[in-house]
């Protein structure tokens, strides 16, 4: 696996969208930041050659939840994720630490555990239809810039 076929896996799960962020970290949310989404992976687009030789060197962190969370530190290539271990979530030194199938179960598992805690509104959100759920989704944009706006001056 890589990080193009892991977006394009996660790409395929329902109401993911991706977003570039912290530069050169490419967000997964399960639902859209605007209307109350939840991100639940994260994949570094570029390794630093400084990163090379650093321990916490990542490609991936994800939620794991609870129940997984100290099962998977024990497997080596996984330690707990910088600034989200309270949250229980997990990184990965490399793409060779699951095969192909495991990576699409962990990061499906990532997916429910993180839209299982969605609140209600925001499922009901998701379940609107695209178009409807679109111009919630720009409204809502609009509404969050003239705040950020507002607090800037």
């Amino acid at each position: 696996m890589d990080a193009e076929r892991i977006r394009a896996y996660l790409l395929t799960l329902p109401h993911v969208v991706d977003t570039v962020q912290w530069s050169g970290t490419l967000v997964f949310w399960v639902g859209d930041k605007a209307i109350g989404g939840k991100m639940f992976a994260m994949v570094r687009l570029e390794q630093d050659e400084s990163l090379e030789r650093d321990e916490k060197r990542r490609v991936i962190s994800y939620s794991a939840g609870p129940e997984r969370y100290h099962e998977l530190l024990e497997r080596e290539g996984i330690f707990p994720a910088p600034y989200a271990a309270r949250i229980f979530y997990v990184a990965v030194r490399g793409w060779g630490v699951f095969r192909k199938a495991e990576w699409e179960q962990e990061l499906s598992a990532a997916h429910a555990i993180t839209y299982a805690k969605l609140p209600e509104k925001v499922r009901a959100a998701l379940a609107l239809p695209a178009a409807q759920q679109k111009r919630l989704i720009a409204e809502r944009r609009k509404v969050l810039a003239a705040k950020a706006a507002a607090k800037a001056r």
